[in-house]
């Protein structure tokens, strides 16, 4: 049997001391127990790599790079030294802390399993691509009829019930209606009926919102423990904390970590810049990697250039009224994002919205907008704005890009798609919906899209050609008002993005005679859109290990990602479940319908014997009777997580009666057991 390859974590990685010094410390009285407990801790992470190193270097995965890795001495989703899933302490029947399957691989992982699950079997791997044919949007199904009535039922109920309680309450004079009645003769600063919902149905399922965390949003997560003993209306910590699967963060591709080569980066970065750009675009704020970023930025998305923002929401808030003003009119599918609907009323354009991902519809209000002219003067629109998103967040549906083109050179419209959550996380080269069907960048006029998601950082990005940019760096609210990104952010960003893309060797100098041929120029820019990076496009001092630098990890962590994606939409279909979205899609919204059921699904998923923390969602960010269960996938985790989801859910859904959907039922084993023949599916 070949010798087996030491295992990374089998030593304390280089600077390892000095990462240690960094990890937060329980509170100590003197300055001798603080390097006591160091000591000891330090001792137990070296005597436990070693007994670990076996198992690390045979999971079953290739070799990720240290863009995943940790030392072994903490968790990455945790800040204390005493918390080592590697401790015999965690005897690993949460499923959590150590793979389920024992390992028969002589591959070597550098990763911590509980942050980015250790998975080396390549049948669980595939392309996010549109194969052509008929495009559907999103499968949707309608719940039967006695669904719907209770479900209307039971909001009946909670409204009669809940105003009289209000009623009864104020006349009574209750404690609990103080701040809801006049006082010292000020009028409530809170209007009793504008606050009817928050009171009489989210109050009473607050446990199952805002659940504070702690550490990474990896594969796992750290929920600090709470409790209330006043119905919610006041939580108590018990000190405690529940490792669970994380099927709630937009962790995508799992590169939000504490550790590794982007983590690496961002230190160095700390040193050489500091933690803060003290100022805004337009002022003192703008640094060479701001240069940078916006750079690489415009090369990945395909597009001249691009301008970055210290906030997602404020993207779109701040650009849309540079675009448009009084005298344009802006077309918005009805189902936009807040920040869209926010950054439209600044405008002052007209809107108008057509229903959700229906071209039909669309093109008829095209054809009324365009023959009508402005309202009363029936003058021309001096521009028509149309605002889509590449994938929607409560709906995980994909618009129809290639139908809104046609009709863009048919009714010559400027196009502005929101990639927020679809740029990284779709696409054979992560690319967005744009990548995912193959359609030229340069049809899109603006371009947005967040770092907040697939790249683990924060702020957004607009994008398109040179004169509108500069345009926008002048005229959008975001350059002269909005703090700029971070150095750190933004060295997050490129090191992310770089290692999605690949960075490409040096080039050698080349020759004075050399004369490069037209043709050869016109290849290379027609592929710089999917291209690797050019290395002088990176700071000098960026240093990536080799997996992110040739792109290779980047790739991987993509075709996880498509994989578990589709496999838990279409897995879900089959165990009977009504499911929203595209199958290629990281959201997979589960429809729950009835209120009282949502927090009973969030608390019974929490409970279980491998804890799953999800995300419940109901009105206003949904429509009133479609309260629903949103998952959201990521890279780092294995088809044996997913399949833990789908027993959970299986269970579950028939405790709560929550198998209403059409179509061929499959079992659970089926379901997992043809897991491969499921995702390759036409």
């Amino acid at each position: 049997m070949p010798s087996q390859p030491s295992s990374p974590m089998a030593f304390p990685p280089p600077g390892f001391s000095k990462r240690k010094s960094a990890i937060a410390l329980p509170p100590q009285s003197t300055a001798v127990s603080y390097l006591t407990a160091l000591q000891q801790a330090d001792a137990k992470a070296r005597s436990n790599s070693a007994s670990s190193a076996a198992t690390v270097s045979t999971l079953s995965t290739p070799a990720l790079s240290t863009s995943s890795s940790m030392s072994s001495s903490s968790s990455s989703a945790t800040t204390v030294l005493d918390d080592d899933p590697y401790d015999p302490k965690h005897d690993g029947d949460d499923g959590l802390s150590r793979p389920a399957v024992p390992p028969t691989s002589e591959q070597v992982f550098s990763t911590i399993h509980s942050e980015f699950g250790h998975c080396g079997n390549q049948t669980y791997r595939h392309t996010s691509k549109y194969s052509g044919g008929a495009f559907d949007p999103a499968n949707s199904h309608e719940p039967p009829y006695y669904i719907l009535l209770s479900t209307y039922i039971s909001y009946i109920f909670l409204i009669v019930i809940g105003h009289m309680r209000d009623y009864f309450g104020k006349k009574l004079r209750s404690a609990n209606y103080k701040h809801l009645m006049p006082s010292n003769g000020y009028a409530a600063l809170n209007s009793d009926f504008d606050s009817f919902y928050t009171r009489r149905l989210k109050a009473r399922m607050d446990d199952c919102f805002s659940r504070p965390v702690t550490g990474v949003p990896g594969r796992t997560i750290a929920l600090l423990d709470r409790t209330s003993s006043d119905y919610n209306a006041t939580f108590d910590y018990s000190g405690t904390r529940t490792r669970a699967l994380n099927v709630s963060s937009y962790n995508y591709l799992g590169f939000a970590q504490a550790r590794g080569g982007c983590a690496d980066a961002v230190e160095e970065s700390i040193k050489r810049y500091g933690i803060s750009a003290c100022g805004a675009r337009l002022e003192g704020g703008s640094t060479d990697l701001h240069l940078q970023a916006e750079a690489l930025v415009a090369r990945f998305v395909g597009q001249e250039d691009a301008l970055i923002t210290s906030m997602g929401y404020a993207t779109n808030s701040t650009t849309i009224p540079a675009l448009a003003s009084k005298g344009c009119l802006i077309i918005s599918d009805e189902f936009n994002h807040a920040s869209i609907r926010f950054g439209v009323r600044l405008s002052g354009a007209s809107v108008r919205m057509f229903k959700h991902n229906d071209v039909q519809d669309l093109e008829a209000l095209l054809r009324e907008v365009i023959s009508q002219g402005q309202p009363r003067t029936h003058r021309p629109w001096k521009k028509i704005l149309l605002i889509v998103e590449g994938l929607y967040s409560m709906e995980g549906s994909l618009v129809n890009l290639p139908a809104i083109i046609e009709l863009k050179r048919k009714y010559k419209f400027y196009l502005y798609v929101d990639e927020a959550h679809s740029i990284g996380a779709m696409g054979p080269h992560g690319r967005g919906v744009i990548d995912y069907f193959g359609v030229n960048p340069r049809d899109i006029d603006i371009m947005m899209g967040t770092f907040t998601k697939s790249f683990g950082a924060s702020g957004g990005y607009i994008s398109g050609s040179t004169a509108l940019i500069s345009r926008l760096r002048l005229c959008s609210h975001a350059g002269p008002y909005c703090e700029s990104m971070t150095p750190s952010v933004l060295t997050q960003i490129v090191a992310s993005m770089a290692s999605i893309m690949g960075v490409s060797p040096p080039l050698p100098p080349a020759s004075p005679l050399a004369t490069p041929t037209r043709s050869l120029d016109v290849a290379i820019v027609e592929k710089s859109f999917i291209g690797p990076a050019p290395a002088a496009a990176l700071p000098t001092w960026l240093s990536l290990p080799p997996q992110l630098r040739d792109g290779s990890e980047g790739k991987e962590r993509l075709r996880r990602l498509a994989f578990n994606a589709r496999y838990l939409s279409r897995a879900l279909v089959k165990l009977g479940f009504i499911t929203y979205g595209h199958d290629d899609s990281p959201i997979i919204p589960l429809l729950i319908f009835n209120p009282g059921k949502m927090c009973l699904f969030s608390r019974m998923m929490l409970e279980r014997k491998t804890p799953i923390v999800v995300v419940v969602v109901a009105y206003p960010a949904t429509p009133l009777v479609t309260s629903r269960v949103r998952f959201c996938l990521s890279a780092a985790h294995t088809k044996d997580d997913v399949d833990v989801l789908l027993k959970a859910c299986d269970e579950i859904g028939d405790v709560l009666d929550l198998k209403h959907g059409d179509g061929e039922r499959w079992t659970l084993e089926e379901v997992m057991r043809r897991a491969t023949e499921l995702v390759r599916m036409p």
